[in-house]
């Protein structure tokens, strides 16, 4: 178990997915499968406890539970980004450093809030990344996500990277990501170590165009998704064209219609996880929308499908 890979940290580092009984219970053994299934997919590195991995359904010792299980099983193979966000600076640091000492590679983190209404302003936000910095020895990964409800203008996400030690990557996931990418590594330079591309891939060829240099995506088909990072890292920028209209639909699919619960559900029907359940009251997975997803991966034959046949 190792958080020291070479940096920077660059390729397809997709969410793991929390598997849960049919009776709502942790399932470790699916969990186990399901990381291994993800590194056999191609995944350059994975993301734990993320919001794709339902993490505002977990009680602190789930989260520890998870994570000394996860980084034990995957065992140095790929590093693991760790997501520590807590609106208390104290209690993400706490998380934070517990999971650099298990070996995480870094740590993602929200802005503080909370609910629909909490909020920290500018100089609050810029205080809490720089606790958290001080406190680190692995780099930190913001999460820019709507979420959170927090504007986060490029040049304030620059300040801090070049002001602050372990800030160093930045998943953009807002409207308008691609022009938002190329801001902040205009006005960030070599400050900014990784400029990723999130939500589930919806917009990844333009965010690639952009800069972007990492893509943190759903779980289910991280096979695809290499098909088309690989092509455009190699220079080749047509093939990932070809690539990503192709694997078009399934990442639609996932973006607009399966969401959160895409993942379990593709694993679910190859085989790989036990159960594809969410914790009550996260509603399920209607039959419409599993039908629909899985025509589109059909289609595609990704190793989900197959992994455990």
């Amino acid at each position: 178990m190792s958080n020291r890979f070479p940096r920077p940290l660059k390729g397809v580092f997709p969410v793991v997915p929390t598997t849960f009984t049919a009776d709502g219970g942790l399932d470790l053994d699916s969990q186990k499968r399901c990381v291994d299934f993800m590194i056999d997919a191609g995944s350059n590195g994975l993301c734990i406890l993320a919001n794709f991995s339902e993490q505002f359904v977990l009680g602190d010792d789930e989260r520890e539970t998870l994570t000394r299980s996860i980084l034990e099983h995957v065992a140095g193979r790929v590093p693991v980004i760790v997501t520590t966000t807590h609106f208390s600076s104290q209690i993400c640091i706490e998380r934070s450093r517990r999971a650099q000492e298990q070996g995480a590679s870094m740590v993602m983190v929200m802005p503080p809030y909370h609910g629909a209404t909490l909020r920290v302003n500018e100089a609050g936000i810029y205080e809490f990344y720089a606790r958290l910095s001080d406190a680190l020895d692995i780099p930190v990964m913001i999460q820019d996500a709507p979420m959170a409800g927090t504007p986060l203008p490029a040049a304030f996400l620059a300040r801090m990277a070049k002001e602050l030690k372990q800030i160093r990557y930045f998943k953009i996931e807002t409207a308008g990501a691609a022009s938002k990418l190329r801001d902040l590594i205009a006005l960030g330079g070599e400050a900014i170590e990784g400029p990723w591309d999130g939500e589930e891939a919806i917009t990844l060829l333009a965010d690639l165009d952009a800069g972007a240099t990492g893509a943190m995506t759903g779980g289910g088909f991280p096979d695809g998704i290499r098909r088309i990072v690989d092509a455009y890292a190699a220079g080749d920028r047509e093939t990932a064209v070809l690539e990503y209209g192709r694997w078009l639909p399934l990442i639609n699919y996932e973006n607009r219609q399966g969401g959160i619960l895409t993942a379990k559900a593709l694993m679910k029907e190859g085989g790989v996880i036990a159960c594809d359940a969410p914790r009550h009251p996260f509603p399920p997975m209607s039959g419409p929308v599993r039908d629909g997803l899985l025509d589109a991966a059909r289609r595609l034959d990704p190793l989900v499908l197959r992994w455990a046949r």
